[in-house]
């Protein structure tokens, strides 16, 4: 395993965070299995922890764990809309971070497209922690240097360049159908 893979493993498992370019601004994460890194990035960006975090993976699989398991039917509806920029609230598994979901029965999931976030989470071989990189009520970063500039100091920042999108992905329940932005 290259040098750089082996220390962003080790950085993420070690409760450290990590800014990265997603679809439409620079994204935050950590590992979700790390209450302390969660709690962390909750602090960071002055988020309460009531409202839940969003998982992305690059597969299925990565989020399963923080699932309950899907009826067929089910499994092909959520993916015919991944990877892409929908993510959806979908049963918590028991084992799933309060920090994590909040106060809510849900967590919010999604299969990314962006390159370099799925080859985050190919590299860490699993699920992170993905919210745009900003306190909260402010601007999403959107440049490398920004995020160097000013979040440098609290994560490791991985280079490379958002993606075309200019809004965040869609938020929907899949029980309800109701969309949250």
């Amino acid at each position: 395993m290259p040098v750089l893979r082996r220390r962003l493993r080790a950085h993420l498992q070690g409760g450290g965070l990590v800014a990265y370019p997603t679809a439409s601004c620079f994204g935050l994460g950590c590992d979700p299995r790390n209450a302390r890194a969660v709690a962390r990035l909750l602090r960071l960006k002055r988020r309460p922890k009531h409202k839940g975090l969003i998982l992305i993976a690059a597969t299925f699989d990565q989020l399963a764990p923080y699932l309950r398991p899907l009826d067929s039917a089910s499994h092909r509806r959520v993916m015919s809309r991944w990877p892409g920029p929908c993510t959806w609230l979908l049963a918590a598994s028991s084992k799933t971070s309060r920090l994590v979901r909040g106060r809510h029965d849900k967590v919010a999931v999604r299969l990314d497209a962006h390159p370099e976030a799925v080859a985050l989470c190919r590299i860490v071989d699993g699920a992170i922690i993905s919210t745009s990189l900003n306190r909260a009520g402010r601007e999403p970063v959107r440049t490398y240097r920004q995020a160097l500039q000013q979040f440098g100091y609290a994560a490791l920042v991985l280079p490379g360049r958002i993606g075309r999108c200019r809004k965040p992905s869609t938020i929907e329940d899949f029980q309800t159908g109701r969309a949250y932005r």
